[in-house]
């Protein structure tokens, strides 16, 4: 936990003078029990008016002077705790944006979602209570040593007290320690179930199963709500055993101390002062076990945080990394092979071909051949098992990961908008695209229609992950951004299949005017959409059937006969 201590560096005058603020008013405290003792032995009993109305006056400015250092250091003490939670958050955040697909899998997305936000919350809450951690161990320490100042008799019973009231801590602390951090991997399993709920929300509705996620869902809830009555059960324990101790000390204090009274070994005013270092020291205690309380599941959610700060992205920039420049880029794969981690089996096995610039490369093939793998190694989601890809003949590894991503507009699959205005969307990849050059990438892309259609055109407002579009126009969109950013390699991932036959042929054929200098990857699912590629690379169970144009394959390749076949007439085909 105390590695993420080190967040707090921006921070460290602020918190010298916080300790310094809560030193202060704790010594203030600690002053006052002692200005009433002389005040009541002194002022009262003597009946001496200016004495108590002079000390009174020293005992409100010291009071004032503690409220003072309070103020001051709980506003800093806010500002800095804020503070250390944005930079852990962003600290955090930029780690996880370094990933590789490969570090996602194995996270999951709703365990980094509690990660950062509630557990962050659990250690930023610690530094809150920073306060506390200064202000207890000084009033207990201090209450002490003043409380044997009065009376070093007396003091033995909160001798005897104290170490009771600490085993108790102990023991209980013992006790929840544990179920601190199952507490927070039950917040995971109510995140995972809730995000499946929403993102899945209208297949859940389609298949008439929302009664099975809403049990789910209580399923995971009822799982936290018990760890949960468990933990507190065992803290709330705490705090009536401690105070059947203190008040079982306070009575013996009573007792003792009206027997040194008698004896004239004491006087009133010092037993009023020794009972208020008492209530201090007991409230000392009772601060102490709220920190007891968070530092276990502070610490539980520390070492979450620290296990994904801890992991190192397999892909990454290499030391020496150079920077892709070129205009144009030719694609080559060279016996490339892969495995997703855990796999029996290779997901792509020996592929060797290039793609090179002007021309277009399709790629086809059946479920699970490999098509989408292929595209994720040349974006370097993941690394390549044993082969090589080069960009102009430099391998992936040596070129920084900023410049092969700036090379490419990628059109995933399942086509992914972001809320904001359209023209906010079109601008992902191109902070610096004009709108004339938004109106043409959505003029090719057969988007400039319906945009034209909507209220404030490329200014209307897209709702988060463009739920108020169609399939068909959340592509389109894809597509517009990714020729909004220029690129010099287009890549496109069964990016067609939720258009029309119509609407297809004319992107396509528009696409060809707008992308004739760049190297175009397609993977697709339909024949009739690959047709007129330069070159069409079949795959079948991870390996390659056939490379050529759509006449060569029709005469060589088996596999891509089958494809055709399924999909299109003998006249079609020719």
């Amino acid at each position: 936990m105390f590695k993420l201590f080190r967040y707090l560096k921006p921070y460290r005058v602020s918190v010298v003078v916080i300790i310094t603020l809560m030193l202060l008013q704790s010594l203030a405290q600690l002053y006052l029990p002692t200005l009433l003792s002389d005040i009541v032995d002194v002022g009262v009993v003597k009946g001496d008016v200016g004495y108590i109305l002079r000390f009174g006056a020293y005992m409100l400015l010291v009071a004032m002077g503690g409220m003072a250092c309070v103020m001051v250091a709980s506003y800093l003490l806010a500002k800095t705790a804020t503070g250390f939670g944005r930079d852990l958050r962003r600290k955090l955040f930029s780690h996880v944006e370094s990933f590789s697909l490969n570090e996602f899998d194995k996270l999951g997305t709703s365990s980094l979602i509690t990660r950062t936000t509630n557990d962050i919350a659990q250690v930023q809450q610690l530094v809150v209570m920073m306060r506390m951690f200064i202000g207890a161990p000084t009033m207990l320490i201090g209450g002490v040593i003043m409380a044997t100042y009065k009376d070093a008799h007396l003091a033995l019973v909160l001798i005897a007290v104290i170490p009771i009231l600490v085993l108790v801590i102990v023991f209980i602390m013992r006790k929840g320690i544990p179920l601190f951090k199952t507490q927070q991997i039950k917040i995971d399993g109510i995140n995972l179930a809730l995000r499946e709920h929403l993102t899945g929300i209208r297949v859940i509705r389609a298949f008439n199963r929302s009664n099975h996620e809403k049990l789910k869902f209580e399923r995971a809830s009822q799982d936290f709500t018990q760890t949960a009555i468990k933990v507190n059960t065992i803290m709330a324990t705490m705090m009536p055993v401690m105070m059947l101790v203190f008040n079982l000390g306070m009575i013996v204090i009573l007792w003792y101390g009206g027997i040194r009274i008698d004896n004239s070994q004491m006087q009133v005013g010092d037993l009023m002062a020794f009972i208020q270092y008492a209530m201090q020291i007991m409230f000392s205690m009772f601060m102490m076990t709220m920190i007891f309380m968070m530092i276990p599941r502070a610490s539980a959610s520390a070492v979450r945080i620290n296990e994904v700060l801890a992991i190192e992205s397999v892909v990454h920039n290499a030391k020496n990394a150079v920077t892709l420049k070129e205009d144009q880029v030719t694609v080559h794969f060279n016996h490339v092979t892969f495995s997703y981690p855990g796999a029996e089996q290779p997901a792509i096995e020996d592929i060797t071909f290039s793609a090179r610039p002007g021309e277009v490369t399709a790629i086809i093939g059946g479920t699970g051949s490999g098509k989408t793998t292929l595209i994720n190694l040349l974006l370097r989601f993941y690394d390549v098992g044993s082969g090589s890809i080069t960009l102009n003949d430099q391998p992936l590894p040596s070129l920084t990961l900023e410049s092969v991503r700036e090379q490419i507009g990628y059109v995933p699959q399942k086509a992914v908008l972001f809320s904001g205005t359209v023209a906010d969307n079109l601008r992902f990849g191109n902070d610096l695209a004009t709108d004339e050059e938004l109106a043409r990438a959505a003029s090719t892309a057969q988007a400039a229609d319906f945009i034209g259609g909507m209220k404030d055109n490329f200014q209307s407002v897209l709702a988060q992950g463009g739920t108020n579009l169609s399939g068909g126009q959340k592509q389109r969109l894809a597509i517009s951004r990714a020729l909004a950013r220029k690129p010099n390699i287009y890549i496109f991932d069964d990016s067609f299949s939720a258009l029309d036959f119509k609407t297809d042929a004319k992107l396509r054929a528009a696409l060809k005017l707008e992308t004739e200098r760049a190297t175009m990857l397609i993977v697709a699912q339909r024949v009739s959409t690959i047709m007129d590629a330069n070159q069409i690379v079949v795959l079948d169970e991870g390996k390659i059937a056939g490379i050529g144009t759509h006449q060569e394959l029709m005469k060589t390749c088996e596999v891509y006969q089958e494809i055709v076949a399924s999909q299109l007439s003998e006249e079609e085909s020719a």
